[in-house]
C-alpha cells in the first residue's frame, strides 16, 4: 500500500464565501514518489483544548464548557470542530490543495463557544484523515487511506476572528425557539421599537429596574400568554 502523510501549512478566511468559511492549506505526500490518480479524502478536525494555556478572562468564558478551572484536568476534552471531504487531483509524490471548511457562529455549538472565548494566541487543532486513493503507474489500483493518518496544526485565533468579522461585523447572533421569537416580535411591535437591538435593550433595562432576579424573556412570554420554550 502507498504510505501517505499529511501536513497543514496555513489557514485563511475566505472573504468571498457566502457564509463563514476557513480555507486550510493541506500538503499531501505519497511515499517513494508514488503516482496518485486521485485521492478521495475525508478529514475530521477537532480542537485539543488541553494543548494551550488560558488567561483568566478566557477561563471565565470557558466555564460553561469545562467547568471550574480546578476541574480542567478531567474536563478539558477534545471538541469536534468540523468534518469535511475533499477530492485531491492527480499528483506524483507531493501536492498542496485547499481544504474548505464551512463554519458557524451559532453559540449553541461547543466549538464556536470555545473559539469565541479566546482572546489571542493559537487554537490547537488535530486533523484526522481517511479515504480512498487511486494509485498506480500502469492502470490503477484502489487503496484505503489508513485511519491513523493525522496532522496537528495551531490555527491563529486571528484567523477565526477575521472570518467572523467579515460576515458579522461588530455583531453576533443567537438562536431562539419560534415561540420566543414570536413573543419578541410582539413586544417590539407593541412598543414601536425601531430595531432588535432596541428591543433587547428595552427588556434588559426593564429587567434591571423591576425584576433583577428574573429572566426578561420569562416576563415577556407571560404577557403574551405563551409558554416558556
Amino acid at each position: 500500500m502507498t504510505a501517505f502523510s499529511f501536513a497543514c501549512t496555513g489557514v485563511r478566511a475566505d472573504r468571498y464565501a457566502a457564509g463563514p468559511t476557513l480555507v486550510f492549506r493541506l500538503r499531501v505526500t505519497a511515499a517513494d514518489n508514488a503516482r496518485v490518480h486521485a485521492l478521495a479524502l475525508r478529514c475530521q478536525i477537532r480542537i485539543e483544548p488541553a494543548r494551550r494555556g488560558y488567561e483568566p478572562a478566557e477561563a471565565d468564558g470557558l466555564a460553561d464548557l469545562f467547568g471550574e478551572r480546578s476541574r480542567w484536568g478531567s474536563t478539558l476534552q477534545p471538541v469536534q470542530f468540523a468534518q469535511v471531504s475533499v477530492m485531491v487531483p492527480s499528483f506524483t509524490g507531493e501536492i498542496e490543495t485547499d481544504l474548505v471548511v464551512p463554519c458557524t457562529y451559532d453559540m449553541d455549538i461547543a466549538a464556536t463557544r470555545y473559539l469565541t472565548a479566546l482572546t489571542d494566541g493559537e487554537v490547537p487543532l488535530l486533523m484526522l484523515f481517511s479515504g480512498t486513493a487511486f494509485t498506480g503507474t500502469g492502470g490503477f489500483q484502489v487503496e484505503p487511506v489508513p485511519w491513523d493518518r493525522e496532522a496537528p496544526f495551531r490555527m491563529p485565533v486571528t484567523a477565526w476572528r477575521e472570518m467572523v468579522e467579515q460576515h458579522f461585523p461588530g455583531c453576533g447572533w443567537i438562536r431562539l425557539p419560534r415561540d420566543t421569537m414570536d413573543a419578541l416580535l410582539a413586544y417590539r411591535s407593541r412598543h414601536a421599537l425601531p430595531s432588535w437591538e432596541a428591543t433587547v435593550q428595552a427588556l434588559l433595562d426593564k429587567d434591571g429596574a423591576d425584576r433583577p432576579a428574573h429572566d426578561p424573556l420569562r416576563a415577556l412570554t407571560a404577557t403574551t400568554g405563551r409558554t416558556d420554550p
